[in-house]
């Protein structure tokens, strides 16, 4: 008989025993409240649970797309329920079988003996164990199930590209829409199939199935069988991945010299890897059927020698063959093995980021005209954008904010509006938003029930300004007069505008201030949420964490509540399918201020396409946290411009426009969600003449283009002629920005509504090539890239040697040194890039940020051509410096110094009258010759001491002048 390890004292026997302490239940007061503290405990959870729900639909129900809201709701419940259901029935059919296959008597041996404990502890609440085991697995598959609900959806609603892949000759749908949610397939086997093999394991030892430390059988034939299928079952699941890792070589993303983030398929992918997997596809499937034969020979031999040849197979066939072919085959002639596979790679790149089109064409660089004709040309080539809307925001902000409530954004955006003799002419605008760090009073009220919108738009001509280097306003002041016309002003939605207002009930608004006082204003928009229902209350006192809400007196009949305010909040809200572009824009389209939102469909499964990070790739001297790019996936390797969208600023509606009416993974999602995108025949004509090409993408094209420009297989794995993108000269460390531009290239009659850009050969700092794309959504040409691409032994100077070329032109540091005198600091503008007559002229503002105004103002002009540079105080006379139309002795704009003048003439710079200024002018000369040497043969301690010398002789020269002048 078995005896008890432990006993308990007997309290029968004698001796004291104490006190006795009786612990008591609970009253039936105390349990009712417990009980009662219990349930709204639970009920106030349901219902913080509950109010996220209920505010998302009110949100979505008020903006017009309940669709979106609805579609994906279900499309997770859906996959949730679904998913859930089918692993824990997977699990739970598992664990009843292992149970039930369990052997009748237990062998009486030590390790079953100390297993009994758990089979009796484990006894009565077995099927809460089961429930409670397949609910959570089921929980936690179903929930990451519902996070492929885009997978799924594109899967369902997938349209074909009408394009193959050069290596297994299939739609190229199939890799973006397929083969993502076959893999998810997959996953979700293996998932189960541990799962299982782990909870059937464990209930077979626990009840003798199993046996580790009993002599005898390891294993009953039961539990043998049982295990051999599920193990069969995960070995056939590896033959499918086998067989899709086939097509998946084509979107392997993989290191290759010519080029990073290689995609596709290479010569060792083609000729071991893939026959690799077949072989292993193959051997994998012979070994799932032992396995499942262990059900009549009831033996696990025959299945783990197959199973240890699949994993030396995988060893030897996967890994250590391709090694061979790459060392042996590959690398002593690497160039003619890739060739093919690089062709591949540059036309499926080119197609997939919409560059195959674009046209490199050679371009000198430099240029023989005359000069007169030059002079001529220079004004029609370009209208030479002298404001800069990233140094020019604190001048609206200072001449045109009113009142310290308004704001305006850091970096302003370029537009088309036309003047009052109706041309069209380039434009930097700007929204008075609210600024609720500026509200006089802070408070509750005041920051969401008073202070609640901003007011008009603010726009300056972008190729002039005033006497005083300030913006020439063409629509100003409050209330907004000026060229734009009348439209609805009042600004309740923006980039700026972050946080929720309560309009439209009881509590007045501040519409704008003026020499007569305040005026009020009452929302008449429907774009809020109605706040009168005490349900709609309650959750957003819930959901925005502000009790208030729910009792305030400033809400009642007629109250809204608006949130979700930025443009791309709300766009990426009702189309969360999309990737936004970083830069919204404001226009003022039939009267309304619309704000306009450029999007894109992406994907990075696009077979032989190289991928891209996208927030890298778009970042520049001008992004920050505001204008960074949005990205549902950051890598990709396939972007349209799919989507223009727009976002009334007064009522908040959003619309969206099918743009790219070939894009497949559009039409996919149109599909998905239809009536929710409307069709490019929809956009006005008010509407067309403000859309444009977006940064971003130009962007990501641009830095392809580095690399892709080429389509000759052995330049591109040569590298010879990879170019790279300019640092901003005036921001170091960062990439230079593509700027807006009418301009005309060659070939071209007219001047176009362009996007800019330049680019420097590979470690070099000379210019390299200059692109542009039509930026003219009316246009006939729009999207079409064009390149000029300069001679490679080319000495025409990049933006940085420009740049170090005025820094270091004696003339021009003394005056600067002059002007910023005092506190005053220098700002240089936008360096402009402009091709004319085959060379290339650089123009670029100069601004002063004076100390008593504490804001720019334009106060130079310095244009460049060639060796001339001219610092004038306006545009026309940088223009008339730099090509001088009469005397002698003038230096070719080309760059080619004028025989009549000898060398040391031209090295001399100018006297000034005073021999210690003239000395430290000439040691400034010195000192900048040295450091162009020392730059040319890359030679940078040499060109920084050179740099600092020719600071010290430029402070001299200045000291002097200012001496004298006194």
């Amino acid at each position: 008989m078995r005896t008890l390890a432990f006993q308990m004292p007997d309290r029968g026997s004698g001796g004291p025993t104490g006190p006795r302490i009786r612990v008591g239940r609970p009253s039936r007061r105390a349990r009712t409240l417990l009980m009662t503290v219990g349930v709204l405990a639970v009920l106030a959870m349901l219902f913080v649970m509950f109010a996220g729900f209920w505010t998302d639909w009110l949100w979505y129900r008020s903006v017009g797309y309940r669709s979106v809201f609805t579609k994906t709701l279900w499309t997770k419940i859906g996959l949730f329920a679904v998913f859930g259901l089918l692993m824990a029935g997977v699990v739970g059919v598992n664990i009843w079988l292992a149970h039930r296959l369990r052997p009748p008597l237990s062998a009486m041996s030590l390790e079953q003996q100390s297993l009994d404990r758990y089979r009796m502890s484990v006894a009565p609440y077995k099927k809460w164990i089961l429930l409670g085991v397949t609910a959570l697995v089921g929980l936690i598959s179903g929930a990451s199930a519902a996070g492929q609900w885009r997978t799924w959806l594109m899967w369902v609603n997938g349209v074909s590209f009408g394009q193959k892949d050069p290596q297994f000759h299939k739609d190229v749908s199939f890799y973006a829409f397929d083969l993502p949610w076959y893999r998810f397939l997959l996953s979700f086997g293996f998932a189960a199939a541990v799962l299982s093999l782990l909870a059937a394991g464990l209930v077979h030892y626990l009840y003798g199935g199993l046996r580790i430390t009993s002599p005898g059988a390891r294993a009953t034939a039961q539990a043998t069988g049982h295990l051999s299928v599920l193990l069969g079952t995960f070995v056939a699941l590896k033959a499918v991945a086998y067989w899709l890792d086939r097509y998946g070589l084509a979107v392997k993303g993989s290191d290759f010299k010519a080029t990073d983030n290689w995609t596709g398929l290479k010569y060792v992918d083609a000729n071991a890897y893939l026959p690799a997997k077949t072989i292993l596809f193959i051997i994998a499937i012979i070994c799932a059927l032992l396995f499942f034969a262990t059900l009549w020979r009831r033996t696990w031999q025959l299945p783990m020698i197959g199973f240890g040849l699949m994993v030396l197979s995988a060893i030897l066939i996967g890994g250590l063959y391709p090694a061979i072919v790459q060392k042996f085959q590959v690398e002593p002639n690497e160039q003619a093995k890739e060739t093919p596979y690089i062709q591949k790679n540059i036309k499926a790149t080119r197609d997939a980021y919409n560059i195959d089109d674009a046209k490199v064409n050679d371009y000198p660089g430099t240029s023989t005209s005359e000069k007169g004709t030059l002079r001529d040309a220079a004004d029609s080539a370009a209208s030479m954008r002298l404001l800069d809307p990233n140094v020019v925001s604190p001048t609206f902000q200072q001449k045109q904010q009113v009142r310290g409530y308004y704001q305006f954004p850091s970096t302003l955006d370029v537009d088309r509006y036309t003047d009052k003799d109706g041309k069209e002419q380039d434009t930097v605008v700007g929204l008075r938003e609210i600024n609720t760090e500026g509200i006089p009073k802070k408070g509750w009220i005041n920051e969401h029930f008073k202070y609640t919108h901003g007011y008009g738009m603010v726009a300056g001509k972008g190729t002039e300004v005033d006497e005083d280097g300030e913006p020439v306003f063409t629509e100003k002041d409050l209330p907004p007069k000026g060229q734009i016309g009348k439209y609805q002003p009042r600004i309740y939605y923006g980039e700026k505008t972050s946080q929720y207002s309560i309009v439209g009930g009881p509590q007045q608004e501040l519409d704008y201030a003026d020499d007569n006082g305040e005026k009020t204003y009452t929302y008449t928009g429907s774009s809020g949420v109605d706040l009168s229902s005490p349900v709609n209350r309650a959750a957003y006192a819930v959901n925005f964490n502000e009790p208030r809400i729910l009792y305030s007196g400033a809400i009642g009949e007629g109250s809204q509540i608006l949130y979700n305010r930025t443009p791309k909040e709300r766009v990426e809200a009702v189309a969360p399918w999309l990737t936004i572009d970083g830069d919204p824009y404001p226009a003022v389209v039939d009267g309304r201020v619309k704000w306009i939102v450029d999007a894109y469909t992406t994907t990075n499964q696009y077979p032989y396409s190289s991928r891209t990070t996208l927030g890298d790739t778009t970042a520049d001297a001008l992004t920050d946290s505001q204008r960074s790019v949005v990205a549902q996936q950051n890598r990709v390797n396939y972007i349209r411009n799919s989507v223009k969208a727009t976002v009334d600023a007064y009522s908040g509606k959003v619309d969206m426009y099918q743009w790219d009416t070939k894009d497949p993974v559009l039409k996919t999602w149109m599909k998905a969600f239809p009536d929710t995108v409307k069709p490019k025949a929809e956009i006005n004509d008010s509407l067309m003449a403000h859309l444009r090409y977006p940064q971003d993408l130009f962007k990501v094209q641009r830095e392809l283009l580095t690399r892709y420009h080429v389509t000759s297989p052995s330049q591109f794995y040569s590298g010879s002629e990879r170019w790279q993108i300019p640092d901003d000269p005036t921001h170091k460390g960062n990439a230079v920005p593509p700027y807006y531009l009418s301009m005309k290239m060659p070939q071209q009659k007219e001047q176009r509504f362009s996007l800019t850009t330049t680019f420097n050969p590979v470690e070099r700092q000379t210019l390299g090539a200059f692109m542009a794309v039509d930026a003219d959504a009316a246009s006939r040409d729009y999207g079409k890239i064009t390149m000029l691409k300069l001679p490679s032994n080319t000495t025409v100077s990049g933006p940085q040697q420009v740049q170090s070329k005025i820094n270091s032109d004696p003339e021009i540091a003394n005056d600067l040194n002059i002007l910023k005198r005092g506190d005053s600091e220098i700002e240089y503008g936008n360096m402009l890039t402009v091709p004319l007559e085959g060379g290339l002229l650089y123009i670029e503002p100069v601004y002063i940020r004076g100390a008593d105004t504490n804001y720019p103002r334009m106060r130079k002009v310095v244009a460049t051509f060639g060796e001339e540079i001219a610092y004038e105080d306006t545009l026309k006379e940088a223009l008339d410096g730099v090509f001088p139309t009469d005397g002698d002795g003038e230096k070719d704009p080309g760059g080619d110094e004028d025989p009549g003048q000898d060398e040391d003439e031209q090295k001399d710079p100018p006297s000034s009258g005073d021999p210690t200024a003239e000395e430290a002018l000439k040691d400034a000369q010195e000192a900048y010759d040295k450091g162009q040497e020392a730059m040319e043969k890359g030679n940078w301690e040499e060109y920084g001491r050179a740099q600092e010398d020719l600071k010290e002789a430029l402070e001299r020269a200045a000291n002097s002048q200012g001496g004298s002048s006194s």
